[in-house]
């Protein structure tokens, strides 16, 4: 059990590192002097309150219609973590910009709490869609949609179905469903794969009957000697002060640390099924020349149908895009969405 649940904490993107390292331009609390940030909430399709971080331009014509992108955060993570940064960064060229904590975590409702439902976290993004289509400054033609790690995924998920979405991009992707039934480099086996759904079908019984509740995978809060590099890759984001954020309500131990029963649902999603079908909608996807997760942003490149660009940034892993402005590549994003969002 010990050693499947290890594997699994491969995939999220949510894991560990050795100490903290603010160096390279790590700057994931980024507050920019040209933007003001508006909190707002609105409901999904179910009814669920989702909570919002709304970021003008200081300069931005209200009279206008105005193009907006909305920004959704890491699996495991909240908009404070990664998804201000972007929104606040694209907010400075110009964009209306809604950073959203996804169903299930961060201000936004949905209970249990840290609960994995990948059709209501594509929903989010509709729903978000729904609300900046009814502003008056913006211009409801106009909205595009950007997913960093495991929102990569869900914003492609929520595109298929929703051609209001006029240019879609994904930053350091992930696969959550292909990462949950394969791992990386398709390293788990379908005999340890069913062991995992085996064992959160059993905890099934445990917590309808009254007993305590399990997570699985997120970032280990202790480093031992043994700590995977990747986990410590991970670890140097999520637990220190360069990317450390703990919800109100929520606790350091149970940050980006999804329930184990519901995580199993991950292996019932396949956001690149007719991704293709997105087209001629443009899509891009950006990947760090050393980032685990490339395979996933190469992928998606493959299957999806034109305008699409798959952009490499040299020398920058999968957690360097959270934060780290010396190596994320705004102005590609910049120049993505102001040429398809006209």
């Amino acid at each position: 059990m010990k050693r499947l649940l290890y594997l699994i904490a491969l995939l999220t993107c949510s894991f560990s590192a050795m100490a903290a390292d603010m160096s390279n331009g790590a700057d994931n609390f980024y507050k920019s002097d040209t933007v003001t940030v508006q909190k707002v909430s609105f409901k999904n399709l179910y009814q669920m309150k989702v909570i919002g971080n709304l970021f003008f331009p200081k300069s931005l014509d209200r009279h206008a219609k105005n193009p907006a992108i909305i920004v959704g955060h890491p699996m495991g993570a909240v908009k404070e973590q990664s998804s201000n940064l972007y929104a606040q960064k694209l907010a400075e060229q110009g964009f209306v910009t809604l950073a959203i904590d996804i169903a299930f975590w961060g201000e936004s409702e949905g209970q249990p709490r840290n609960a994995v439902l990948p059709d209501v976290y594509a929903e989010d993004f509709s729903a978000a869609g729904d609300y900046l289509g009814t502003r008056q400054y913006i211009d409801r033609n106009r909205i595009g949609v950007l997913g960093i790690c495991g929102s990569g995924s869900f914003v492609i998920s929520a595109a298929k179905i929703d051609p209001r979405m006029k240019a879609i991009a994904t930053v350091s992707m992930y696969d959550m469903g292909a990462a949950n039934r394969n791992a990386l480099q398709h390293s788990l086996t379908l005999e340890q794969r069913k062991q995992i759904i085996a064992d959160a079908a059993e905890q099934r019984y445990v917590e309808f009957s009254g007993g305590e509740k399990k997570y699985t995978s997120g970032t280990d809060n202790q480093l031992t000697a043994d700590t995977h590099p990747i986990q410590q890759e991970f670890y140097d984001f999520y637990r220190t002060p360069r990317g450390e954020y703990t919800p109100k309500g929520s606790s350091r131990a149970l940050t980006t640390h999804p329930t184990l029963t519901s995580n199993v649902k991950f292996m019932n999603f396949y956001p690149f099924d007719d991704i293709e079908t997105i087209s001629p909608r443009p899509m891009l996807f950006i990947a760090g020349e050393n980032a685990h997760s490339r395979e996933f942003s190469e992928d998606a490149y493959k299957l999806a149908g034109e305008p699409k660009e798959l952009y490499i940034v040299p020398g920058a892993g999968h957690v360097d895009l959270y934060d780290r402005v010396n190596l994320i590549p705004f102005g590609k994003l910049a120049d993505f969405f102001k040429t398809n969002l006209k």
